[in-house]
This record gives structure tokens, C-alpha cells and sequence, in this order.
């Protein structure tokens, strides 16, 4: 583990992560930091605990949309392998 800090809204945070996930967890922040000055700049008259919420409530609406996606293109890979596998096995009877 390794020790970094990230920078979030103007303040550092202390962070221990493993260290082959340094500049991943260093690209989050950035992410995070990017998404909540864009609120905060869309939100002037909000308090910071209410642009954070709302930033947050963002990234993740993003992360499952993302996942739902990632769900769905599997189901239609599993779909189309059983597709193909059923006209393997009707090819292979009607060869046999």
C-alpha cells in the first residue's frame, strides 16, 4: 500500500491504495473533482454538502447506466452464442 493525497474541491485527502491502482485512483479524483466544480459552478446559491450530493447522485446514475449496458451486451453475446450453437447442432445432424 502506498500513501497518496488527492485534491477534491480545493481540499487534499489522504488516501492508502494499492500501488499498481495510483493513477487510476488519481484519475477518479480528477473525475470526481471535475464533476463537482461543474455543480458547483451550475449551483452557486447551493450549499457545497448539496452540490456533493447532487454531483454524487450523477456518478452514479452514470455507473449504472454503464453497468445496465454492460449487462445488456452480455445477455445478447450469451443469446447469440446459444443462437449459434443450436444451428451448429442442426448443421452437424444434417451432415450426420
Amino acid at each position: 500500500m502506498v500513501s497518496i493525497k488527492v485534491t477534491i474541491l480545493g481540499k487534499q485527502f489522504p488516501l492508502k491504495v494499492k500501488d499498481d491502482e495510483v493513477e487510476n485512483m488519481r484519475r477518479i479524483a480528477e473525475f470526481v473533482d471535475e464533476k463537482f466544480r461543474l455543480y458547483r459552478r451550475e449551483l452557486t446559491n447551493q450549499p457545497e454538502s448539496t452540490i456533493m450530493v447532487l454531483a454524487s447522485l450523477s456518478i452514479a446514475e452514470e455507473m449504472f447506466s454503464l453497468r445496465q449496458q454492460a449487462n445488456e451486451a452480455s445477455v445478447d453475446e450469451e443469446e447469440l452464442f446459444g443462437e449459434v450453437n443450436e444451428r451448429l447442432q442442426e448443421l452437424i445432424s444434417e451432415i450426420g
